[in-house]
């Protein structure tokens, strides 16, 4: 056998000897980072229970909850009542096309507003609150971990979770169906401005259309949804900021953990809601009226 051969016979033979090693240490990485997943969402659940007991035997003082809501609600407005009002007009834009082919522009005014109070709504308005606000009390309550201000809260007798997360939690689940409802209304208002004022269509059959086809149980679900929406971002970023790593690089971390972890936690709530609720509609109507 010449030296050639046997070289590559013992390179296919390392190969070979080796496939084993690394399918092992392959299996040994997926089984660790299923362990760190399932260890945090423990240590979630576990945080969002010592949160409920909290929020169930004793509220926290005016003081505290009032400077909360004005951060999550107030101030979140502007930017959930600009993104609905293009996000409206991008559906008038991205579904007239498709619409015309068919001659079905008087319909328009169905799909926008069903999609919008439906799950654009919703969603939209659960990102912008976990981009703003989400962030934000992951980095605060970071820094405050960091610079040992929670464990000074601890020293003086107060308990941080009710001190600092409990108000948090109801802004957020108390607020974002009113930031919803509003990124419903502006995304209508956008949509109709752009589909009767730009595109031509009547006024008239837009609005008798999206009355017909969009009913109040479209809306319930909507906002539903999106209360579930403001418990997880809540919950899940004051975890990240009570669990930040020490220094700088660990706020930051926290910070933007938090905005990606809720958002998708967010996707994986509306699909599991929207399926439930259309069960529920298929259930209670049966009947339902055609899009066609």
């Amino acid at each position: 056998m010449s030296t050639g051969s046997e070289n590559a016979f013992a390179n296919r033979h390392e190969r070979l000897a080796g496939f084993p090693i690394a399918v092992g240490s392959w299996a040994i990485d997926f089984w660790d980072m299923l362990i760190t997943w399932i260890t945090a969402l423990g240590d979630i659940v576990v945080f969002g229970g010592r949160t409920m007991s909290w929020l169930v035997s004793r509220l926290p003082q005016r003081e505290t909850i009032l400077p909360n809501f004005y951060q999550i609600g107030v101030l979140s407005l502007p930017v959930v009542a600009l993104t609905g009002t293009f996000i409206g007009m991008v559906l008038a834009v991205q579904s007239y096309s498709q619409f015309r082919v068919v001659n079905l522009e008087t319909r328009l005014g169905a799909i926008i507003n069903m999609s919008l109070v439906r799950e654009l709504g919703p969603v939209l308005a659960a990102t912008m609150l976990a981009g703003r606000v989400g962030s934000a009390m992951a980095a605060e309550l970071g820094t405050m971990r960091v610079t040992e201000q929670i464990d000074a809260l601890s020293s003086m007798g107060a308990n941080p979770i009710q001190y600092l997360v409990v108000p948090r939690f109801l802004g957020c689940l108390v607020l974002i169906p009113t930031l919803t409802i509003m990124a419903d209304f502006m995304g209508v208002v956008g949509g109709w401005f752009y589909s009767v004022y730009r595109l031509g269509i009547d006024n008239h059959h837009y609005w008798e259309n999206s009355q017909k086809f969009v009913g109040a149980f479209d809306l319930f679900g909507g906002v539903f949804k999106s209360l579930f929406f403001g418990a997880a971002i809540a919950l899940i970023s004051c975890h990240r900021g009570f669990h930040c790593d020490p220094g700088a690089e660990g706020v930051g971390r926290a910070a933007y953990s938090a905005f990606v972890n809720s958002f998708v936690v967010i996707l994986m709530l509306d699909l599991t809601l929207g399926i439930a609720l259309d069960s529920l509609y298929l259930y209670l109507w049966p009947q339902g009226a055609s899009f066609i």
